[in-house]
Formats: C-alpha cells, structure tokens, sequence
C-alpha cells in the first residue's frame, strides 16, 4: 500500500535486516511479488521475499503466513482501510480492528516473541484490543506498540522551521495517544521549542494535532501522510532492531503502560536485547501541558474503553 511500500524500500536499507518478509492481499494495486522483486535489485544484503494471501479463497492470515512470520523479530504492521466520506471512528474501529485481528492472531501463532508495530488506525483503540488478544494467548502484551513516531518527527520539523535550531538538536516527546487532541507534544522539555512564546507553542501544538488533516487537504482527496509515516515506521522499526542487537534506543510509542492512570499512553520508550526495557516518566511539565495532559487523558479514556468493547464483541462471534 501508500505506507507499505516505502516503508519496506527502507526497512530493506537497513544494515540489521537480514531477511525481509512483505505480504499483501492479492488484490493490491502492485502485487507483493512485485515490491519484492524490485526491492531484491537494491544493493543491500537483506533478502526480500513476498507472500500474498488469495481473499477468494476463503483463508485468514494465520492460514498463509507460517513462513512469512517465522523467526521474525520485528514485524510492522501498516493496514486497515483510510476513513471515508460518511464513515464515522465507530465504523472506522469495527473495520480495521477485524483486520488487525486476523494478522495478529497469525503474529500470536508463529512469531509470539517478536516485536509488533501496529500503524492501524485508530491506533488509541486498536493497540488496546490487540494486547488484549495476546493476553488471552498467554503471550507478553508489552511485545505490542503503538507507531506514533510519525507525531515526534512532525514536531521536530516544525519546531527547527520556528527556530533555524538544527534539527539533530531537536528531541520533542510527544505523549499521550495518536489522534487528535490526545497528541500531546512536551515543548517545554527541548531546547529549542522552549524558546518559543506561548502563543507560538500553542499554535504549533494544534498543528502537530491537524497534521494529517494538512496533509489529505493538500493531497486534495486524493491520500493521506503515507511517505512521512512510512518514514517514521522505519525510524520506529529501526530503534527497536538497534536494541535488539545491544545498542539502546529510545522513541516515544504508545505501549501498555503505569505512567498515567490510564492502561495505555504514549510515552519515550528504551528499547534494548529483552524488547521493551523501560518505558519513561512524563517529567516537568508546563502549566500548559499540565491543562493540556487532563484533556487528551479524558479523550484517551474513552478511546480505550472503545477498543476494549469492539474487541469483545470480535472474540464472541
């Protein structure tokens, strides 16, 4: 797809990628065999290989992709279908959280230790629903994360365009969740953005929030952030195979978490050997992040308990 294509180019430049496993439905505009055997030309040493599921033929996921899965460590997940015209979040969440469903049940049965990245909206909800999944396997939720990489790149961005400052000594957290005004970016622990007046680091917080809205809007239609997300996918995919190999690192996603009340939150999260290896405290927080913090916790709220209820009703049909 839009994600899945680039997204794969770069996972397959990665040094610590040996081996690099694409699936697609059948029915995708380029065929998975395609992607691959385009990838297998670049001068790279991981090899690329495709699997494709047929929907004619009635199979799930877990039915395919034994061997795409097999002795993976990462596996990211970009799918689920964009929000259209008339269709509201609940439709939205019952359509993508099936999809979710049927690849992470695959994921459970053939590569339970891996490192899952989901980048299936709406993301708030659907993490909730799939660690809820893995618990009732008997498997480690905290293997399940939430890419919201893609809401610390815009900010970094935006705040080296507000600035001049270079944009390597910029590292804004951006907590919360990943939708809306649960995107919550801690200005005020950087260097650089707390230079900015307030009334410029309010504006710049809404905009990090209607940034995909920005982006559809000058697409006119006709897409929505698939190079940027892709681009953070592998920035994501990236920390978490750097850790695995002993070289911690650490990105913000939004993970099974004990910083807030809330079960899950966006947080900065260290990645080493084990996966998930600490997942950070807020910090110091502006009076303005503070009132911001209770408003995006309420929205969150409410996000979790709807993936936890539509992954109900999934597991008793």
């Amino acid at each position: 797809g839009g994600i899945g294509q680039p997204l794969s180019m770069l996972m397959a430049m990665d040094e610590r990628v040996g081996e690099l496993s694409i699936y697609d439905l059948s029915v995708s505009m380029v065929p998975a065999e395609g992607v691959a055997a385009d990838l297998g030309h670049i001068e790279r040493p991981s090899k690329v290989k495709a699997y494709s599921l047929d929907i004619k033929s009635g199979k799930k996921p877990i039915d395919v992709m034994e061997e795409c899965l097999k002795g993976c460590d990462l596996v990211l997940i970009p799918a689920g279908v964009p929000r259209k015209p008339g269709m509201d979040r609940a439709d939205l969440l019952n359509v993508n959280i099936g999809i979710a469903k049927d690849l992470m049940e695959a994921c459970a049965k053939f590569c339970p230790n891996a490192i899952v990245g989901l980048i299936v909206n709406p993301v708030n909800s659907v993490v909730p629903a799939m660690c809820e999944l893995y618990k009732q396997k008997g498997l480690d939720p905290r293997r399940i994360l939430g890419v919201t990489t893609l809401d610390v790149v815009r900010a970094n961005k935006f705040v080296h365009e507000a600035t001049g400052a270079p944009l390597e000594s910029i590292q804004v957290s951006v907590v919360g969740g990943h939708a809306g005004a649960t995107i919550l970016p801690l200005f005020s622990q950087d260097a650089a953005a707390a230079t900015m007046s307030a009334d410029s680091i309010a504006a710049m917080d809404k905009r990090v929030q209607d940034a995909g809205t920005e982006v559809v809007t000058a697409k006119a239609g006709k897409g929505s952030a698939t190079l940027s997300m892709a681009y953070a996918g592998a920035r994501f995919g990236r920390a978490v195979l750097a850790g695995l190999d002993g070289e911690r690192r650490t990105e913000c996603s939004y993970v099974m978490s004990s910083v807030t009340e809330l079960p899950f939150f966006t947080s900065k999260v260290t990645f080493g050997p084990k996966g998930v290896e600490e997942v950070h405290p807020l910090g110091a927080l502006s009076a303005h992040e503070q009132k911001r913090l209770e408003e995006a916790k309420k929205l969150l709220k409410a996000e979790i308990e709807d993936g936890l209820k539509a992954f109900g009703g999934l597991s008793k049909l």
